[in-house]
Order: C-alpha cells, then sequence, then structure tokens
C-alpha cells in the first residue's frame, strides 16, 4: 500500500480549475433556450459537473485508482470542449466567450495530465 496518499481534493489545484470551469458552464448554459434543456444544456452540465467531482471521487484512492479517475475526468473536459463548439454553432456562445472557454479547458487539461504524470511515477 505504498502507492496510497489520500489527497485533500480542495486543495488540489485541478479540483479549483475544474470547479471554476464548472461553474462558469452552468451559468452560460442557463441562458441557453428552454428547447435546450433537455439536450445540448444537460449535456454540457453534466460533463462539467463529472470534471471536479471525478477528482473529488479519485482523491481518497490509490495513485493507481486516482489516475483512472483523472482519466475519466479528463474525458469529461474533451467532451465538453466539444460541446462548447456545438452550443458556439449554434450561436448560444459568442466565438469570443467560447474561445475564452476553451482556453481554460485547455489549461485544465495540461495541468491535470501533469498532475496524473506525478501519481505514476
Amino acid at each position: 500500500m505504498e502507492d496510497f496518499k489520500r489527497h485533500n481534493f480542495k486543495k488540489l489545484k485541478i479540483w479549483q480549475m475544474g470547479m471554476e470551469l464548472s461553474k462558469e458552464i452552468l451559468n452560460v448554459t442557463d441562458t441557453f433556450p428552454s428547447s435546450e434543456k433537455f439536450g445540448l444544456k444537460s449535456q454540457m452540465d453534466k460533463c462539467s459537473i463529472s470534471i471536479p467531482s471525478n477528482i473529488a471521487e479519485g482523491s481518497s484512492r490509490t495513485n493507481k485508482s486516482f489516475s483512472h479517475f483523472l482519466d475519466v475526468s479528463l474525458g469529461s473536459s474533451f467532451e465538453l470542449q466539444t460541446q462548447l463548439l456545438l452550443a458556439n454553432h449554434r450561436k448560444y456562445i459568442s466565438d469570443e466567450h467560447t474561445n475564452c472557454i476553451e482556453l481554460k479547458v485547455e489549461e485544465f487539461q495540461r495541468a491535470t495530465m501533469s498532475f496524473q504524470n506525478t501519481l505514476n511515477k
């Protein structure tokens, strides 16, 4: 059990980044047309919430298991990036705001992969 170290998820930069991203997405999707309530809005809300949630859940596991939860979180971030581009295509989000959020998603992805590499050593 040498690779077992509990991480305080609230202190992890990647969790904090995920929370900020999730909050921003929830605020943005609240402006979507009501016809998207069970479509793109719901999908974007779910995967943005999944990002910090999987980090929190995995933080109490072994490093190997935590790494798996980080993979799930990363997967959700790539899913969100795709949905963000679709929302932009539908003109629900401006080009400028889309670019701003996409930069935050990419920053989260880089930071998470970097953190994940420290777990796998």
